[in-house]
């Protein structure tokens, strides 16, 4: 019977939904984090009797049509780029973006990348760098004997060093912004790349044209809202269930044609 391998097709599915759930409630502590959703389609189908078919010399037409589905499949888990909370660290090199935007972070390879996570640190050269090591672009360096460094809501950061009367502009925070955000391709360590689907990234300063500002001393936590996340894994586990109850229904109902054949 085609109801075994729809029923399986649920079952597939059900279960790389349950995959996505779980790896969103794995990263709700994940600074900057995204959410993801399983999105799904039905099937091509079979036409055993086609709607709007001619049944007679006098032109009657089949009013409803029989079309036999063949199951569900996944087209797509698409990340939900919404603002997570702001939470305050106090920590100079922490920021976040309140609004639209992405920072910019050279990879090792020279490719660059884009993140939410703003929780950098500064390299043994002064450079903010991620925790990975890799540097925040465009690239600049916080001079060695600083006592405070400050980044307005423009991105502009500003050191303080001894001696000085007035602190000192060292460089300008510029964001990448994206016409389809969820095109990135996201490829682990909070880090995303431009594809296709994104289109190419607009590249500006915070708080100017459309960006986002930035919070010094705070962090954007992942968008991930825990009761949503268990409210969809319980109705996933329950359609998972009630797929192979349909399996079971139908292995017993060959079974029963079996007997009757012997």
């Amino acid at each position: 019977m085609r109801a075994l391998h729809t029923a399986a097709t649920g079952m597939m599915a059900q279960e790389l939904n349950v995959q996505v759930i779980s790896n969103n409630i794995a990263n709700m502590r994940t600074t900057g984090y995204k959410r993801q959703r399983a999105e799904f389609q039905d099937l091509l189908y079979e036409h055993v009797r086609r709607v709007g078919t001619q049944t007679s010399d006098q032109g009657n037409m089949l009013p409803a049509g029989i079309e036999l589905g063949a199951g569900v499949k996944t087209v797509g888990t698409p990340r939900l780029m919404t603002q997570g909370t702001l939470v305050a660290t106090g920590k100079d090199y922490d920021i976040a973006v309140r609004g639209e935007g992405f920072f910019q972070i050279t990879m090792p390879d020279g490719r660059t990348a884009y993140t939410r996570d703003g929780s950098f640190e500064l390299d043994a050269q002064g450079r903010i760098v991620t925790a990975q090591g890799n540097v925040l672009s465009p690239g600049l360096t916080i001079p060695q004997n600083t006592t405070q460094v400050t980044i307005n809501a423009q991105g502009q950061v500003s050191a303080t060093v001894p001696g000085a009367t007035a602190p000192t502009v060292v460089g300008q925070i510029q964001l990448a912004m994206f016409v389809n955000k969820a095109g990135l391709q996201g490829i682990g360590d909070d880090l995303y790349l431009e594809t296709p689907a994104s289109g190419a990234p607009q590249i500006g300063n915070p708080n100017t044209d459309g960006f986002g500002n930035l919070q010094q001393g705070n962090l954007e936590q992942s968008n991930v809202e825990a009761v949503s996340e268990i409210s969809d894994l319980i109705a996933a586990q329950r359609a998972y269930e009630m797929n192979a109850k349909v399996i079971t229904a139908t292995d017993q109902m060959l079974q029963t044609t079996s007997t009757m054949m012997r």
